[in-house]
């Protein structure tokens, strides 16, 4: 059993919406690719889904612009812009995407207290979002993993799944996916593969 995880395919992370990831939109016929042609028994999708006073966002840190660094639940935190906030057009997933192909929405980030990086867990890695029990109940065996951004919440959730997932071959799709800085990009894919996750690209999928 295949799974296909695209992570946090939302407008807040495309051109136009609050927290931009550069090139963002550009991956999203490459999903709807895999979505369509890659053979997978499964599809699932996280979002993430803040509360609008959520700790990470860098208007509840007074003095604070977006991008510095604070603290939230006794770790450091980077402060980013208000962003997917519940029920807001900028969390919403991007139009173009074919969410009517997915078979399990996990929304993540809910928490004020902590950050939700990974599709999987919180930060503090106390809380799991019951995705990994989701995937488990399905026995699949594969799971390849794409989306926004490389960097944040692609690599946490690939790491996580390694954890979370014995037995279960994990590949990080890099053409689907899109990162915040290149410098950060490179050292997530470093770390993925050192931990044991595959680095494809969509073709080697799709031609299968």
């Amino acid at each position: 059993m295949k799974a296909l995880l695209l992570v946090d395919i939302q407008n807040g992370f495309c051109p136009g919406g609050n927290l931009p990831v550069p090139d963002g939109e550009k991956i999203v016929p490459v999903a709807n690719r895999l979505i369509e042609e890659g053979g997978y028994d499964v599809i699932v999708a996280s979002q993430d889904w803040h509360p609008e006073d959520h700790g990470s966002f860098a208007s509840q840190h007074p003095g604070k612009r977006p991008f510095d660094m604070g603290e939230l639940c006794g770790r450091p935190q980077m402060l980013w812009p208000d962003h997917c906030v519940q029920g807001t057009s900028d969390a919403e997933f991007h139009p173009d995407l074919k969410i009517h192909d997915i078979d399990y929405i996990q929304q993540k980030g809910e928490n004020p207290a902590i950050d939700s990086y990974s599709a999987f867990r919180d930060n503090d890695k106390a809380a799991v979002t019951g995705l990994a029990g989701y995937l488990r109940a399905q026995q699949i065996n594969e799971l390849d993993i794409c989306g926004l951004a490389t960097d944040y919440c692609v690599k946490f959730s690939a790491l996580d799944a390694v954890e979370m997932l014995p037995g279960v071959q994990i590949c990080f799709i890099e053409d689907a996916s899109r990162g915040i800085d290149p410098k950060g990009v490179k050292a997530a894919i470093e770390e993925m593969r050192q931990k044991g996750v595959g680095v494809v690209r969509s073709r080697q999928i799709l031609k299968d």
